[in-house]
């Protein structure tokens, strides 16, 4: 069945018809599963985006730079661990969480740009503080 909103086929496979039927069920039961998780996944880092789209703002008004190395060294070191303990490739969690960083880098800084006057020349070419779209994940740690 397609998802009216999203037009997304849960049932959708290409291996359909070339396995038994019992498999393609079970398959079909775990992949309901990931996509579940998919979403959660999905509305978890909207919220994270929230909530450091709210940091952006304090760093800016309070003239502080975008990117906090202490602390997003701290952030590494803690979601490694986490990740050893959740049985995840800690490199693996490592990489996500540093294009998460860099992402926060960047909507902290295009916060800050927008927040100077109109004609301040070096506001020129600031990145948009767009909110996240297409398959880009947005967040930051803070």
């Amino acid at each position: 069945m397609t998802h009216p909103r999203s037009g997304f086929d849960p049932a959708a496979s290409s291996l359909a018809g070339d396995v038994a039927p019992e498999v393609m069920a079970e398959l079909l039961s775990v992949r309901s599963s990931i996509d579940n998780i998919d979403a959660t996944l999905v509305y978890l880092l909207a919220e994270r985006f929230k909530a450091t789209q709210r940091v952006g703002h304090l760093k800016a008004e309070h003239s502080l730079p975008a990117g906090d190395p202490q602390r997003e060294a701290a952030q590494i070191a803690r979601l490694r661990a986490l990740a050893e303990e959740a049985q995840l490739d800690p490199a693996f969690a490592e990489k996500f969480l540093n294009f998460i960083i860099s992402e926060v880098i960047r909507h902290h800084q295009a916060i800050s740009e927008n927040r100077r006057p109109a004609g301040d020349p070096s506001r020129q070419g600031a990145p948009s503080a767009s909110a996240p779209s297409g398959t880009e994940a947005r967040g930051t740690h803070a």
